[in-house]
This record gives structure tokens, sequence and C-alpha cells, in this order.
């Protein structure tokens, strides 16, 4: 029963990934030009295979490292990521979120859950395909997470009718002994005698995650189970089910940079641009070195029946020449004339698809504006404006398919394996509400920057129309644009109060002030009065209350 459930799945998973033939090859010739570690699509390497031996220039190559190192170096940088939610929390519900933003960084950056490891395999993925492949789920001994990043060739994938990933076909090869130690006693008899014979050798198998509600056991009906998804491993080689399990969650994170309708799999805006021209480089590479070298080492003309043996073209080479040539007939050995004008407008062109590639890279747009020091802040918030409309297509997708999607479904797992303990234990404000993560990065940064930008602008208007109307300052909350714009250009939270303790701290000070200003009062009144004066001011006191009295 279960291997005619395992068969229909198998049959399922090689429909999908016979319909990747064509685009297998696509990776693979971007693999070849950009990411030559990863050209293993459409051929077997062996270790210790030169990787780049049909390569004349790496500077594609090194387009695409530097685009993949930069996600981790700016999007990925110190305490890159915070939990929060939609709506404000009260003080409480903050002090939770930082604590178990603690908790959750503290898991994920442990040597053995490989976070390091996976996303660096993924950024350079996501950088040269436009997509990459990430599990996150607990490690096999349940003490931990794990994160993972798969070959691209080995995953297959469908979206439900929202356009979400829902469906993923892994195809996986562990050795015989792996197999026996994550799937004790479940293991095909065929496995179990390969275990004990080469334990080493590769299984065939795969991992199949799909909706509970398309999984169907076939035979015997087994109750549906209680959850959103089923992971399913396989031994292909013998249509043998070793596991079936009920997930909570889709343990497959797979970001996708820039998609077309009509197709699940996304394409890298960078590569597409710039395949052209790695082409080209490549090419024009080899034309300038062969002449180069013509230039620096021109060929040589030699008269045939002049020479005595081989012409020796080595330093300190020795070539005989026949003792009767003739030399006013010519050298008997001499250079060719090598045409070098064209050097020059070659390297030109050389430097000119440099720069385009490096476009095609974002390369030259990910470096925040200088700010001179003559510039309005006008220019300067044009200058950032500039900027975010350019970084934009870069930095979000990172941030909404990547980013977000790995720390929720690390927060969910982590939540339902008892990390941040207790539910009771969450504080009222935070219950019932999405979990929405915060993110810092230069994008992010940038725009919270702007924020200093306004509060200048922004004061200048109001003290321009307190002038006219001495109640205008009514219409601005000047203490919510300065904490927003303290924020925005990048003071630490701990240099600044929260708002209960403004609030007391601004009590405290009206308070005080109040309390000078009585107090400078009760000093004007006591202070002494000279005699001449003082029955003067009570003559004309009486005088007053006298003629006010006839009045």
């Amino acid at each position: 029963m279960q291997d005619e459930n395992a068969k229909e799945l198998i049959k399922q998973g090689d429909y999908l990934y016979g319909k990747m033939g064509s685009l297998l090859s696509l990776w693979q010739e971007i693999a070849l030009n950009f990411y030559p570690e990863r050209a293993d699509f459409t051929v077997t390497r062996t270790v210790g295979s030169e990787f780049s031996d049909h390569l004349t220039t790496s500077y594609p190559l090194m387009a695409r490292r530097d685009l993949g190192n930069s996600f981790s170096s700016m999007l990925r940088k110190d305490n890159w990521f915070e939990v929060g939610v939609k709506r404000e929390p009260d003080g409480e519900g903050k002090a939770w979120l930082d604590w178990a933003t603690g908790v959750q960084r503290r898991a994920m950056y442990d040597r053995i859950a490989q976070f390091k490891r996976a996303t660096k395999e993924g950024d350079h993925d996501f950088a040269a395909f436009g997509q990459c492949g990430l599990t996150v789920e607990m490690n096999s001994r349940r003490d931990g997470l794990l994160y993972r990043c798969w070959h691209l060739r080995d995953l297959a994938w469908c979206e439900n009718p929202d356009g979400m990933i829902d469906t993923v076909h892994l195809k996986w090869k562990p050795t015989a002994r792996m197999l026996m130690e994550l799937f004790p006693g479940n293991c095909s008899p065929e496995v179990q005698k390969k275990a004990e014979k080469s334990p080493y050798s590769e299984v065939n198998c795969r991992r199949i995650v799909i909706p509970s509600e398309h999984y169907e056991s076939y035979g015997d009906k087994v109750k549906r189970p209680n959850t959103p998804f089923m992971s399913i491993y396989i031994d292909v080689e013998n249509a043998h089910t070793m596991q079936e399990m009920p997930l909570r969650l889709n343990p497959f994170v797979i970001p996708r940079w820039q998609t077309v309708s009509g197709s699940q799999y996304a394409y890298s805006p960078a590569t597409v641009a710039a395949l052209p021209d790695a082409r080209l480089i490549q090419a024009m590479t080899l034309s300038l070195l062969d002449a180069g070298e013509k230039a620096s080492d021109p060929p040589m003309l030699a008269v045939g029946d002049a020479i005595r043996g081989d012409v020796d073209l080595r330093a300190g080479g020795i070539t005989w020449v026949d003792a009767e040539y003739d030399e006013r007939m010519g050298d008997v050995l001499r250079p060719l004339t090598v045409d070098k004008s064209g050097l020059p407008a070659g390297m030109d062109m050389s430097e000119r698809v440099h720069a385009m590639i490096m476009e095609a890279f974002y390369l030259n747009k990910l470096s925040l504006p200088i700010s001179a020091g003559d510039m309005t802040a006008t220019e300067v918030s044009q200058r950032v404006q500039e900027y975010i409309r350019q970084a934009l297509p870069l930095f979000e997708p990172m941030e909404e398919e990547y980013n977000a999607a790995l720390c929720e479904n690390t927060f969910q797992l982590l939540m339902h394996n008892g990390a941040f303990g207790s539910t009771d234990t969450i504080p009222q404000s935070l219950r019932g509400q999405d979990i929405e993560f915060k993110f810092v990065s230069p994008l992010r940064a940038a725009v919270d920057r702007e924020k200093g930008t306004r509060m200048g602008e922004a004061l200048n208007l109001t003290s321009a129309a307190i002038g006219l109307d001495p109640t205008a300052i009514a219409n601005v909350d000047v203490n919510r644009m300065l904490r927003d714009s303290l924020e925005g250009i990048g003071v630490p939270a701990r240099w600044i109060r929260d708002e209960q303790a403004t609030e007391q701290e601004q009590e405290k000070i009206q308070a005080q002030q109040q309390a000078a200003q009585l107090a400078a009062l009760a000093g004007e009144l006591q202070k002494p009065t000279p005699a001449g004066l003082g029955a003067q001011a009570e003559a004309n006191a009486s005088t007053e209350g006298v003629g006010g009295a006839f009045q």
C-alpha cells in the first residue's frame, strides 16, 4: 500500500522534473559564465575538477561574487532583525519582543545551526539564478535548528492558486548508513543489505512536502492529519516509503528575485542582463591577449635557405646562418610588421563592457550617496531619494522574499518547540497579533535618515508660519517629530526614553518650571520697600480707594 503511494508520488515528481529540462540548460550556461562552482546542472563533476579552465577573464565571476557577498554584509550585519508586531504594544510587550529577538538570534547563529553556511550558499544562488532552495527545521537530535541550502538542480516545486509555493520535491542521495540512522527499522531490505556490505554507497531518495489535503494513501484510506503539510521520505530505487510525517510548517524557504507570469521559477535580472556581455568579454579578452602577445613577441620571418638548423628564439639562443648570405637582401631573420593601432580601441571597448557588467549586477548602486559639506538639505534629500529608487529593486526582494521568510519560519519553529516558554507568559498586548519582522539595511537606513532632513524642513516652515500666526505651533507634534528623527538618524534606542518615561520626565520638568516661577514671584513680593516710597504708595492707595468709592 505504501509502495503504491510511493510510486504515485515518484511519478508526480518525475513530471515536475521533466518540465525543467530547458531550464537546467539555461542555468548551466549562466553557471559556466558567472558561477562555475555550480556548473553541474547538466554534467557530472568529479572531485578536483578545475572550475574555470574554459574562461579567459574572471571579471563576470567577480561581479557575481561581489553581489552575492553584499547580501550578507549589507542585509545581515550585526543585529539585523527585530521581532515586532503590527500594532504598537505596551512596555511589557516591547520587553518580551526584545527578549524573543535575542532568543531567536542566538538560536540562528548557534554553530550547529549552520545558518551562515546555508545563507552564504543561498546568496550566491540568488544572485546568479534569481532563487535558492533553503530548509529550516530542527536537527536530527532535536536540540537545535538546522539550515540547509540545496542545489537548484535537485528541486522542483509548484504553486497553489494564491501564487504561493506549497509543493516541493527534493532529490537526495544519502548513504545507506545515513538512512539506517535517520529511519531505523523503516528502510527497505535492500538498503539494509547495502548498509552492511557497502555503508557509504549512495541511495537515490526523495523528500516531498505537499499540502495535507493533496495527500492520500492508496488502498486502505488513512485519517488525514490535522496539519497543513505532510513530509514524505521515499527510497526511489526500491519505491519504498521510509517516513510520513505531518508538519505544521513547510520547512522549505524558496525566495525568488523576479518572476514572470506563467512560471513558478524566477530569474536573476543581473545575469539575464549581463550574460551577453559576459560572452562578449571572454571573446574580447582572448583577442586582446592574442594581439598583445603578437605585439610583444612578433612572429619572425626567416630566409629558409640561409638558416642552418632550427631558429632559436630563446634568450641567449643562437641561430646559425649561411656565411655566403648577402645581407643587402635584408636580415636573414627579422620580425614581421604587426599593426598595433587596434589595441587601444580594444582596451576601451573592454572597459565599457566591464562597466556594463558592473551596472547589470547593481555594483554601482550599493554605496550610499556622499553628501558634500556645501549641499543644502533639499539636495541631500534628493540624492537620498535617488539612491532609494535605484536600490529598491535589489533590497526589496531580499528583505521580503528572503530574510522575512527565513525569520518568520524560524520564529514559528522555535515557538512550536517551546523555545519561548509557555504561551501563557506572552503579554496580553501581543496575543492575537501577527508577527512582523523589522530589518536594518542601508535602504531602510536611508529611508529613516530622510526623517531627519524632513524635520529640518518642517521646522523652517513652522518658524515662518509662527511669525504670521503664533498659534501655528499647535499643528506640529514636536515630541513625535523629534522621536522619529532621532530613530531615523540612527541614535541607539537605549539613548532614548520610552514614551511613558518621556511623559513622566516632561511632567517633572513642567513642575520644576512652575515651582521656579512661583519662587521668583514670591521673591519679588518679599523684596523690602524704601520708607519714603512706602508712605507715598500708601497715600496713593488711600486716595485711589476713596476716589473709587466716590465714583
